[in-house]
């Protein structure tokens, strides 16, 4: 299902730029402490469970620490996520349909929330540092809800900072995630985290 994908691979907003030569849970925890901004763009990535190749797509975005974000598709299909800080917004643009849910819903427990940065989302998760593997150092996290959606993500940590997010659901699927031009702490537009539904679009949810 896209959405589950989008919500889930949305954590990896929260996890990028860190300082190079540290362990992964140290280069995390600076990350945490450094960074209240950040954008970028990202090449995607899914393997079903017998390591075949099922989707490939690319994008951009953008968050600010608490709560908001711009996760955008423009390959194969367009597709938006905005968070607002108190509600998440997915417009399918080939549907024309937009699903809002309150940001405490939609986020809770799962790889997404980490994308907060704060210590009490942290704290949802179980993080492991796992070495080095193919020139990266890897970071786990596992979540700590038992009806969490997916098993773990696996952060690896280069020269530049994170350089791939690795999702592990609980269907067998691995969706891999590789960043590109990333840049910490940018001047950002308060306006590109708010959305207004195009007319016309059918809008199911939360809304009020």
């Amino acid at each position: 299902m896209r959405t589950g994908i989008l919500v889930a691979v949305l954590g990896a907003m929260g996890l990028l730029g860190t300082t190079a030569f540290a362990g992964s849970l140290d280069r995390f925890a600076q990350f945490l402490g450094a960074t209240q901004s950040a954008k970028s763009g990202f090449e995607q990535k899914i393997f079903d469970r017998n390591a075949k190749l099922v989707q490939e797509s690319r994008g951009t975005f953008t968050f600010q620490r608490p709560g908001r974000f711009r996760w955008t598709y423009v390959k194969p299909y367009s597709q938006l996520i905005v968070g607002d800080g108190s509600r998440v917004w997915i417009y399918d643009e080939d549907l024309q349909q937009v699903t809002v849910r309150r940001i405490d819903k939609a986020l809770g427990s799962t790889p997404a929330a980490l994308l907060s940065g704060n210590n009490e989302a942290v704290k949802a998760f179980k993080l492991t540092d796992r070495g080095v593997r193919d020139g990266l150092e890897w970071l786990d996290a596992m979540p700590r809800d038992s009806d969490a959606n997916f098993e773990k993500i696996s952060l690896g940590f280069g020269f530049s900072g994170l350089e791939v997010l690795e999702l592990h659901d609980s269907f067998g699927q691995t969706t891999i995630v590789r960043f590109t031009s990333f840049e910490m702490n940018p001047r950002l537009d308060a306006a590109i985290f708010r959305f207004v539904p195009p007319k016309g679009a059918d809008v199911i949810g939360d809304v009020k």
